[in-house]
């Protein structure tokens, strides 16, 4: 169905659907990287 919606649309609609993507994408990483900064601080608190 996307596919479809892309072929159909313009340049502007397959950029925004480009764009969207790479958001859902990107999203997971940021969460992992930030918990484990977070898990990595929390075990340095505790060794000093």
């Amino acid at each position: 169905m996307c596919k479809a919606v892309v072929e159909n649309g313009g340049q502007e609609m397959a950029e925004g659907i480009n764009s969207g993507i790479t958001y859902l994408m990107a999203f997971p990483y940021i969460l992992v990287a930030l918990l484990a900064y977070v898990l990595f601080r929390y075990k340095k608190r505790i060794k000093s």
